[in-house]
């Protein structure tokens, strides 16, 4: 707070040097035609104290800047971002305060000037005879004298002392670059994954929105899809880059006010189209960007290249141009990444496509009450349990956890919430997971070759919670002991996450495999033998639990909970439990998991002969 206090000191002492020129003013006689030397020493005496003032002021506002540099990754987490409006809600109230402040110094002007106004035109209709009257000369005098200093002083009077120290205070909890981008990659992979046009996005008419989630509805304007298309021209995703600059082209020649001009977004778009191939079309946006901006240099020369382009390669074509139309379908199929199988099948699960389970399999899916074998806690009240999967098993619980549980456990996690990590599958230490769209993504096993390969990282937050810190936490640990009559005391903490914009966690086992001996050796407990997760919020739509390799999705319900094994009971990783946590689309999306480990595991789930067992 010492940082924060001296910004302030210096806006009072600011204040306070103000207020001693207006009293020097007052002994001071003020002249329409000269200014004394002591007062222009004054003057740039106050200049260099306020130089002064202004350069501390940059550097602790620096220094902040520096400081908020480490409350990065707000997008991460839905959790997180709620507390930005309200620090938001409060910088308006601030500033709402100094509007009215300066409308109060500006009424007080203006009724110092109308009061003057009607005084000079009497007075100067008969200068001598207005003069004459001893009292008016007396006034005259006075006014010139100290009522003028007193106005200059309330013009430079600065009101926004209160809102700039506020302002100040606050940014250290802003959001930098690296949400921005990261938001605007949300947009993007969502745009994807469940394969919406840029205007139903632009329109805020996403899939799943309800007439309840109508006070919520937000459009993007011309700007707003302008800076999506330059984020992802940054990173030479050209792709999007055509998608969103034509989408801002679309509001503009609809007649939408900005301040962004058709030319800057023609100029993007006819490169971005020039980049995947598409040689007429680039040249059609640049003539027709020609046809705004005749002199645009950049233009004129694109203009004769891509000319010369299309020309040389109509010449090419003759007989191999279906083999091109091909070729340029791939290139920009590829703009939209290198998709392996599996992300195409992860994609079309999250959409509610993809393989379905046979009726005969259906058939023998059910429901039960589940009192795992006569415990004493659930043989009056069983829990309810439905089969959500057969192979791999996955088995969903409801209501097993209360409202209360819930909130507790998110107000136990909010305060401690990090950036999602993930077991480096090398290594096996957590590390934390850093997305990019297009580059930099983790390594993963692809289940065909046993290799690794890339994925997209995953995105949120989350925190851990031992039993000892509260009675609910503890509570809910043995819970899951006696209804999977699994030992808990060597699983892990109580991991809750909360998902960001766009949240979402790739295709992943839970369990170390084979190639990863080191899988967490740290914890001395074996392999993570089960997965247990509960659901702690709906989502409105999006954030599906799904398993790519057999095709099963389990969608989030409030106060349920999935389960289900990584481990034969023969040790052997079961591959098909490999799944991923779909972006979410709309809404908020809580979880927390327990890992259960193999220790303690011997005689409650006794090894089976076979591999498979």
């Amino acid at each position: 707070m010492r940082k924060f206090r001296s910004s302030q000191l210096c806006s009072k002492r600011a204040a306070a040097l103000r207020s001693e020129r207006g009293r020097g003013a007052n002994q001071t006689t003020f002249s329409h035609f000269a200014i004394s030397t002591n007062f222009r020493e004054d003057q740039l005496w106050l200049k260099r104290v306020k130089m002064g003032v202004r350069s501390v002021c940059c550097i602790l506002l620096i220094s902040l800047l520096k400081y908020s540099s480490a409350h990065n990754d707000f997008f991460t987490s839905i959790g997180h971002m709620t507390d930005l409006l309200f620090t938001e809600k409060d910088l308006v109230t601030s500033l709402k305060d100094y509007i009215k402040a300066e409308e109060s110094k500006l009424e007080q002007v203006k009724q110092w000037a109308e009061k003057l106004d009607a005084l000079t035109a009497t007075a100067t209709q008969d200068p001598e005879g207005f003069l004459g009257h001893p009292v008016n000369a007396f006034k005259l005098m006075k006014r010139l004298n100290t009522e003028w200093g007193e106005v200059e002083d309330l013009v430079l009077k600065d009101m926004s002392d209160g809102f700039i120290s506020n302002l100040t205070i606050q940014r250290q909890y802003f959001p930098n670059d690296e949400d921005q981008t990261g938001a605007a990659k949300a947009l993007l992979r969502l745009q994807d994954t469940y394969q919406l046009d840029t205007q139903t996005i632009s329109s805020g008419d996403l899939p799943g929105a309800t007439t309840t989630s109508l006070p919520f509805k937000s459009t993007l304007t011309v700007e707003d899809c302008f800076e999506l298309g330059k984020i992802a021209y940054s990173d030479a995703d050209y792709y999007h880059t055509e998608l969103w600059m034509a989408q801002a082209l679309k509001q503009l020649d609809e007649g939408e006010e900005s301040s962004v001009d058709i030319v800057t977004v023609l100029d993007y778009l006819s490169y971005s189209v020039y980049q995947q191939g598409e040689l007429e079309r680039a040249l059609e946006h640049t003539k027709r960007l020609l046809s705004v901006d005749s002199q645009h240099q950049r233009a004129l020369g694109n203009l004769k290249y891509f000319d010369y382009q299309l020309t040389k390669q109509k010449k090419a074509e003759s007989e191999q141009s279906a083999k091109e139309e091909s070729k340029k379908d791939q290139e920009k199929t590829a703009g939209k990444g290198d998709y392996l199988p599996e992300r195409r099948k992860y994609e079309q699960l999250c959409r509610g496509q993809g393989i379905r389970m046979s009726p005969r399999r259906q058939s023998r899916l059910f429901c039960r009450y589940h009192n795992n074998n006569r415990h004493p806690f659930y043989v009056i009240g069983p829990v309810k349990q439905e089969d959500e999967w057969d192979r791999p098993r996955i088995i969903r619980y409801h209501n097993i956890i209360t409202e209360k549980e819930m909130e507790k456990i998110k107000e136990l996690a909010k305060p401690r919430l990090r950036r999602a990590t993930i077991s480096n599958p090398i290594t096996g230490v957590l590390e934390t997971a850093h997305y990019r769209i297009s580059k930099r993504r983790a390594t993963v096993h692809d289940p065909q070759t046993g290799k690794l390969t890339t994925a997209q990282y995953r995105v949120s937050k989350s925190a851990w919670l031992a039993s000892y810190e509260h009675p609910v936490v503890d509570h809910i640990n043995q819970r899951i002991e006696d209804i999977t009559g699994l030992d808990v005391k060597t699983a892990e903490e109580l991991q809750v996450a909360n998902y960001g914009v766009g949240g979402q966690y790739e295709p992943h086992f839970d369990f170390g495999r084979k190639d990863e001996p080191d899988a967490f050796k740290e914890l001395g407990t074996g392999n993570r033998i089960a997965t247990w997760l509960f659901y702690m919020s709906d989502v409105t739509a999006g954030g599906a639990t799904v398993f790519p390799e057999v095709g099963a999705a389990v969608k989030p319900m409030k106060g349920t909970a999935v389960f289900w094994y990584n481990l034969f009971a023969s040790g052997e990783g079961d591959y098909s439990t490999r799944h991923a946590a779909c972006p979410v689309l709309l809404g908020n999306k809580w979880v927390s998991n327990k890992w259960i480990h193999e220790r303690g595991q011997e005689f409650r789930r006794p090894c089976g002969l076979k591999e498979k067992d």
